[in-house]
């Protein structure tokens, strides 16, 4: 009976059933949120994931990579809660990043460090201003900490449309940035010093 139900389920996300996705959301949602609140994050950080969450699942049906071995709702609720985990840890360096720099004297940051930052910095402006103008716009807002209703509603997009363009975007730009030399680099020289 649950596998029927959730194949139905699955079927209806890779079709784009509004029903089917409206029932799911509201099933599920309310689990989402209630984590994402009691872990540092706000509604609009849940509806992001949310989103995020969604957008995911469906990119995996249409590659033919989902493996499900429990529910869809168990698994999704674990795939929303490794994104906001993941979200939560890179906003965890960047604070530090920033403590660190306010705490300690620029004459005691070693050059090569100042170098890698800069190698870093390079990579990522390579590939961003390889990015459509429109994309460009979005990420942009999305970094200045504008909300998806705010970012919306500069580019005229819905807020539904934001958030999936939103999330395209950076998987593109992640994914030229990945296949670049210096990044792999740079990675293997990280992971070397860790």
């Amino acid at each position: 009976m649950g596998c029927i139900k959730d194949c139905k389920i699955l079927e209806g996300i890779l079709m784009g059933n509004e029903k089917v996705i409206k029932a799911f959301y509201k099933r599920n949602y309310i689990y989402v949120k209630r984590y994402i609140v009691h872990n540092s994050g706000s509604q609009l950080d849940a509806e992001d994931v949310f989103q995020d969450g969604l957008v995911l699942i469906y990119q995996k049906l249409t590659s033919d990579t989902l493996e499900i071995t429990g529910s869809v709702d168990t698994f999704f609720y674990g795939v929303c809660r490794n994104i906001w985990r993941n979200r939560l840890r890179r906003k965890k360096k960047f604070m530090q990043l920033d403590t660190m720099y306010d705490y300690i004297d620029q004459h005691e940051i070693s050059y090569s460090d100042v170098l890698e930052d800069m190698e870093r910095t390079q990579v990522y402006q390579k590939y961003f201003l390889k990015l459509p103008d429109s994309s460009k716009k979005l990420l942009t807002l999305f970094l200045e900490g504008k909300s998806m209703r705010e970012i919306a509603r500069i580019t005229g997009y819905t807020e539904k449309y934001a958030r999936k363009k939103k999330f395209e975007v950076k998987k593109d730009l992640m994914t030229m940035i990945e296949k670049d030399p210096m990044y792999q680099e740079l990675t293997d020289f990280g992971e070397a010093i860790c």
